[in-house]
């Protein structure tokens, strides 16, 4: 019996890319590809989900590459510009969870900046009973502390759980730790079938 779902946020309830800060600052689509593959990446930026702070990693960042000084102070002044908008259907499934009653978490991998940033601009958020950070537990996924840290936060035993990720290695370590889980790779219809199959819609 699962009696709770847990999900992700990035890619899995909210669309997410680095490059769509820079879309005037470098209008030409390769020159900005590059850009966000070699210099401001989302390698360098999981450092922040992992706690470290916009202004330490832009500095070190502008020591590395001083010639893109201007273009890598976008990263944390127009971080939000990265966040289009919501993945398509998983927000109606949220919402239908809650009128079943189910409860609803999320872990996600944010540094505690930009999720200041974003927390305000995403409401659906306010459905689930908790939400494990990254950055500001200094724990990040795939890592096992921070299940185990969510499994207890929660109160459920991790195969009561759902959890949704879009990231293969998140949900691997899950699956591990003894969670139920459900790889998202952007079909909310896939997902629904899912929570139907286990009678929570």
């Amino acid at each position: 019996m699962v009696e709770a779902v847990v999900w992700d946020i990035g890619r899995v309830l909210v669309e997410w890319d680095l490059a769509r800060i820079y879309r005037d600052a470098i209008p030409d689509d390769g020159a900005r590809t590059r850009f966000v593959s070699e210099v401001v990446t989302e390698q360098w930026h999981m450092q922040h989900d992992a706690g470290v702070p916009f202004a330490q990693m832009v500095a070190a960042r502008q020591a590395e590459f001083p010639h893109h000084a201007d273009l890598i102070a976008l990263y944390a002044t127009d971080w939000l510009e990265s966040i289009p908008g919501p993945v398509a259907g998983t927000h109606e499934l949220i919402e239908r969870l809650t009128a079943r009653g189910v409860p609803q978490y999320a872990i996600t991998n944010f540094g505690v900046e930009a999720w200041a940033l974003f927390r305000p601009t995403f409401p659906i958020l306010n459905h689930m009973r908790d939400i494990v950070i990254s950055g500001v537990e200094r724990l990040v996924k795939p890592g096992e502390a921070i299940f185990d840290l969510a499994a207890r936060r929660f109160g459920c035993s991790p195969d009561a759980m759902l959890f949704i990720d879009d990231s293969a290695p998140n949900v691997e370590t899950a699956r591990r730790l003894g969670w139920q889980a459900f790889h998202f790779t952007g079909d909310a219809g896939a997902l629904e079938v899912r929570l139907i199959g286990l009678g929570l819609l």
